[in-house]
């Protein structure tokens, strides 16, 4: 038996129930894992919510870290007793223990711990895919502006070391002083406190008139028209999330008017279909860590049993940089 965070209908963190539920054996390509750590994600929320509909009941949590218990048939890359990490669908992470599909899970560095992994593969391997893979027209270089909103939340922490090492000047909005000083510590090059300021106006500014070469927005409704202009002419909006509601449709007439410009909407589970592909992005991410490049932030921990408490605080933008539950 484990004790594991489910839901039986959408709706508001109240859904949220800590209950008993039975964990077998893991079959072919799958294993049993006993989590140390779970990390909390936005995209819980919108499984929870319903803006993502899964069938019911629905055991949430997209991330973990802890201890291999037994593997099935097929599995080579792990074993009983490693030290493990992962973001994977299907939802699940919410548990002390669960069999999963082992594909997306991989070996835990010794120098990164429980916690630590838990709280950076989603998020990790989100900023990975943004700025490795998700890249405007030419690429990006050292000198190169770009936008990134909520760069004070845990992707966004993640998002400015990284920039920073990239040599880029990571533009990062959030809604606070705080908040941006946050940010700049963590290596934003400018912040924008959205709350006082029109970020359009202040990109400008910062960039010369110019606008930058794209845009990482997890955002969505309140930032996306206002995003397209803070482009440059041929420049990538990269929408990936949707904290103040889904972006409403638009006519594509307008991004010809605007500059010819991209659109793409990303998730991290198009880029970590295959096992090669998780693990590359994860060596990259475990490299950056390990490193020192790039240190992982905690900020908020809560027990399984405060999960109705984790999600308000995160849905109320009352976290900065990552939230775990601890086991």
């Amino acid at each position: 038996m484990s004790k594991a965070v489910q839901i039986d209908q959408n709706g508001g963190p109240e859904q949220l129930k800590l209950v008993d539920v039975t964990v077998g054996e893991p079959g072919p390509g799958e294993i049993r894992i006993r989590h140390k750590a779970i990390g909390l994600n936005f995209i819980d929320v919108y499984q929870r919510s319903g803006l993502y509909a899964l069938p019911m009941p629905l055991q949430l949590g997209m991330e973990g870290a802890g201890v291999v218990e037994a593997v099935g048939t097929g599995v080579t890359h792990l074993k009983a007793g490693d030290r493990a990490a992962y973001a994977s669908n299907p939802p699940g992470s919410y548990s002390e223990v669960r069999v999963m599909p082992a594909k997306c899970v991989c070996k835990l560095p010794d120098a990164i711990d429980f916690e630590t992994g838990a709280a950076m593969m989603l998020k990790g391997l989100t900023v990975q895919y943004l700025l490795r893979r998700t890249q405007p027209q030419g690429g990006l270089h050292a000198g190169d502006f770009v936008l990134f909103h909520a760069a004070a939340g845990g992707v966004g922490l993640i998002a400015c070391q990284w920039a920073k090492a990239l040599g880029l000047q990571l533009i990062g909005t959030a809604g606070s002083d705080e908040k941006c000083a946050l940010a700049r510590e963590h290596g934003a090059a400018f912040t924008i406190n959205y709350a006082k300021e029109d970020f359009l106006a202040r990109v400008k500014e910062i960039t010369g008139g110019a606008g930058v070469k794209v845009v990482y927005d997890s955002v969505g409704k309140d930032t996306f028209e206002k995003s397209l202009d803070c482009l440059r002419p041929l420049g990538l909006m990269a929408s990936f999330g949707n904290a103040s509601g889904p972006v409403p449709p638009f006519a594509p007439g307008i991004l010809g008017a605007k500059g010819s410009l991209y659109v793409t909407r990303q998730t991290l589970f198009s880029h970590i279909t295959t096992r090669e592909a998780t693990q590359e992005m994860a060596d990259e991410l475990f490299a950056m860590v390990t490193s020192g490049k790039v240190k992982i932030r905690i900020d908020q921990r809560f027990k399984l049993d405060q999960v109705q408490e984790a999600h308000r605080a995160l849905e109320a933008r009352k976290t900065t940089g990552c939230t775990i539950f601890t086991l």
